[in-house]
Parts: structure tokens; sequence; C-alpha cells
């Protein structure tokens, strides 16, 4: 039977996100480590995200909007304002930096932002690859028209379509937008999955939830019924038979490698973000 998590508030600095894994009763969702709702926010202007260069270790990150925008810079030199629908994939392997900021034309103006912000644990023979960072613009990224359905495939494949996002295990991440009375299917039952629901009701094994919701799917949710005009993501993949370790903004499998990633970058041994190189967040003790 399908089961709600509740998620933790977080202050990220002048907006507040909802972090919903890893969650006490659910470490990972397939691959999904990490999932925080960012907003919806409302700032005025001179206001925003603002978040400072920090490091990263054995993971990949997925960053999504449904509204608004925002600049991501890294140590490998890339520079990518991402609006809603685009999907911005940075693999952090064996360590990357990276800043989450706004233009200035968007801080200077009222503005929106609504979006999710995932980390995908690496697999333990991958854990250390090179850093990669890409940006599949919104009309890159496959989608699938049923009748009462519009789906965009992010990260993964599901029903039939893949994603031009490089993974390293098997998954799916999906936008759907759904009329009322609309069916959908679990995209595949032998995964562990997930949905978020953005908007509306969706009825799930004769039970009814709502927008806000984080619901685990078990294998017998075979189908999500649209209770009114709903938008959702899906997201799942295969069951990871070890659970890696999170500490602070690093991912990995044994504690000695956590430790080396803290001491490396309290001692400044990460690069450096070009252009973005003047502060950074310090390692929380």
């Amino acid at each position: 039977m399908a089961n709600i998590l509740t998620g933790d508030k977080k202050d990220l600095g002048g907006f507040t996100v909802s972090r919903l894994l890893p969650h006490r009763d659910k470490k990972m969702v397939g691959p999904f480590i990490f999932f925080d709702q960012m907003g919806p926010a409302h700032f005025p202007a001179g206001e925003g995200i603002n978040v400072r260069p920090h490091p990263h270790v054995g993971l990949a990150t997925v960053s999504y909007l449904f509204s608004g925008s925002m600049l991501h810079r890294d140590s490998l030199g890339s520079v990518q304002e991402i609006f809603a629908g685009d999907v911005n994939w940075m693999i952090a392997g064996h360590g990357i930096v990276h800043s989450e900021r706004e233009t200035l034309e968007v801080r200077t103006q009222p503005h929106h932002l609504h979006g999710l912000q995932m980390w995908v644990a690496l697999p333990p023979e991958h854990e250390k690859t090179d850093p990669d960072f890409t940006h599949v613009a919104k009309n890159a990224l496959p989608c699938i028209y049923r009748p009462g359905l519009m789906m965009r495939v992010l990260v993964g494949s599901a029903f039939g379509r893949q994603s031009p996002v490089r993974t390293f295990s098997p998954m799916f991440y999906l936008d759907v937008v759904a009329d009322k009375n609309a069916v959908l299917e679990h995209p595949d039952r032998s995964m562990e999955a997930a949905v978020f629901i953005v908007s509306g009701t969706l009825d799930i094994g004769g039970r009814h939830f709502h927008a806000g919701e984080f619901v685990l799917l078990e294998a017998q949710d075979s189908e999500l019924i649209a209770q009114e005009s709903s938008r959702f993501v899906l997201l799942g993949g295969k069951k990871f038979e070890r659970i890696p370790y999170i500490n602070w903004n690093f991912v990995a499998y044994d504690r000695a490698t956590l430790d080396a990633a803290r001491e490396r970058w309290r001692s400044g041994g990460f690069p450096p973000i070009p252009g973005d190189d003047l502060e950074h967040i310090p390692l929380p003790e």
C-alpha cells in the first residue's frame, strides 16, 4: 500500500525547502538519495537564491524547475542558467564545486522560484568517476502523449522513451500532467518508485493523495488515477543493495572517503569555480 513520507523544512538562507529524502523511514528510492522541494517562493527585487560555492563527491545532482531560473557555475568552468522544463545534471564523482545563484537581471526584479533538487547516488564502481556537467534544454527531452496525459522524461527511461542524460544505473524521473480521470500505470513494478504531487489529487490503491505529498509506491500500486487536473513527478529505479553514507554534501560507501572529502574542503584542496572564487560555504563542524 502506498505510504506518505513527510518532509522536514530546511532554511537555506532566504528561502525554505521541504526535504523528503533521506528520511528516517526510507533512505533511498532507487538511486535517489536526496530530494528537496524548493519553494514555491516569491522574492522581492534584491533578494533571491544565493547558494555560495560548495563541494560534492560520490553523487550526481539533478535540478528541475517548474518556474523561475537559477544560474549554475562549477569548477569545470560550466556557466549555465536553467529555466523551467530544463535539466541540469552534474556528476560530482571524485569531486566538484558548484554554486547556485541568479543573474543580475533576475535579482533586480520581483521573481518566483519553484523546483526540485535531487541527488542520485553513484554505484560503488562509479563513485570516483570524473566530474561532468550536462544541460539539456526542455525541447531536447523526450515527451510522451496519451489521451489525457502529457509526460516529459527527465532522466533515465520509461514507457519506451529515454532521456539523453548519461546515467550509471537503471532509473526513471518524469514530469507528468494529467487531466481529470486520466490513468497512468506504474512505469516499472520491478523497481522502487515514488510520486511527488505538485498539484491536484491522485487516487492510488483507493486512497486519495494531495498536492505536496511524497508517496512511496509498492509493486501492487499498479495505477495512478487523477481525481482532478493534476501535475506530479514519478521517480525511482533499481534498488541499491548497498546504501551509501551521507555527510554534509558528500556521499560515499566508506567513512574514510567522507573524512578525506571533509579534510580536502577544509584545507582548500578542491578546485575553485572560475569567476566565483571569492567566497564559499565553510565546512560545518
